[in-house]
């Protein structure tokens, strides 16, 4: 799949090693509520959200080239850390608006051991993470971008369009593991019809549903598009209430009543929809760079991963193991021909 992602190959061309930041609940969660795959434990119990994760994990491992042969490595290793969730209900933003994300609910305790497992893979495997109970992980993936992004380019993986809005250069990227082409700012902006750093304020007049975000009503994507390009962020928009008549999309003379009816919740709006990229956490703190870097060898064999990490105690049925076992060795084929140590 790689010799597909020419985008993202071009940012591989630029000197440095990406920062590769995993958003993992986009992953856990899509395993979780997969209609066509159910994994079981061999006792019956679900272990569907850890099995989507881990693949994916083995995946994206593959992809930024950690499978490669020790003579074709570069110098600069891929960098990689991980973002879980755990501030549902907990975090800031559910004290600036208590509905947010009212519309989730806590998981149960299968699906909690499954986060945890998750988190605990990574550790196994020598991986950054992070989780906060204040700050969600796209925080934790802005705080990390804002830090390493005029290093190297940053890509986030991901499928949630709203983190886009954390795409600072042009060789920064928003990448699907699941997609062959990795989005940049400019891909983004000619979907969206907005730039990347807009997408909070574009959020603050639509509102967005999924995260029970109100926004301003009557305000939908296309009115929404047209203010933002016509002003470059919501302060502008306010400034200057009175040229919204004269713009040139539809319903744009009703904009400037609706805007001024509603702008305490448009700004409340903007606020919980923005990405915090100074987030305060004692793990972030103590974070040592050289940690970021995947040093070809370094992961343990297969064996031990399986008998002493938490891929042990998921207890997976004998095929669906064989299957990450797979995914596994790919990684380090030459390695794992030598046996175990």
């Amino acid at each position: 799949m790689m010799q597909n992602n020419g985008d993202l190959n071009a940012v591989s061309r630029t000197g440095s090693s990406p920062l590769y930041l995993l958003d993992a609940s986009i992953y856990i969660f899509q395993a979780h509520f997969s209609s066509w795959q159910f994994v079981s434990s061999v006792d019956g119990e679900d272990r569907s959200a850890f099995y989507g994760f881990a693949q994916s994990l083995f995946r994206l491992l593959r992809l930024i080239g950690y499978h490669r042969a020790p003579q074709a490595v570069p110098e600069v290793q891929p960098r990689l850390a991980v973002a879980f969730d755990e501030s549902l209900f907990s975090g800031f933003r559910h004290r600036l608006y208590a509905d947010y994300k009212s519309n989730r609910v806590l998981p149960d305790d299968n699906l909690a051991w499954q986060l945890k497992a998750c988190r605990s893979l990574c550790q196994s495997l020598g991986i950054p993470e992070f989780a906060s109970e204040e700050y969600e992980a796209d925080d934790l993936i802005g705080t990390l971008a804002h830090r390493y992004h005029q290093q190297s380019p940053v890509v986030i993986v991901s499928r949630d369009k709203d983190l886009g809005q954390l795409l600072a250069g042009d060789t920064d990227c928003l990448w699907d593991i699941q997609q062959a082409v990795p989005k940049t700012r400019a891909v983004l902006n000619e979907q969206l019809g907005i730039w990347p750093e807009q997408i909070p304020c574009y959020l603050g007049l639509t509102g967005d549903a999924v995260d029970c975000i109100p926004g301003v009503p009557g305000i939908g994507p296309k009115a929404a598009s047209g203010l933002l390009q016509a002003y470059p962020d919501m302060p502008s928009i306010y400034a200057e209430p009175e040229r919204i008549a004269s713009l040139a999309f539809r319903g744009a003379r009703t904009c400037a009543e609706k805007l001024l009816t509603f702008q305490k919740q448009a700004i409340l709006s903007r606020q919980l929809a923005t990405i915090v990229c100074d987030c305060q956490t004692a793990e972030l703190a103590a974070f040592s760079d050289a940690s970021l870097a995947l040093q070809y060898g370094n992961l343990p064999h297969w064996n031990v991963i399986a008998d002493h990490s938490v891929l042990g105690e998921a207890a997976l049925q004998k095929a669906d193991l064989m299957r990450l076992e797979n995914a596994f060795r790919s990684l380090d084929p030459l390695r794992d021909k030598e046996g175990t140590v």
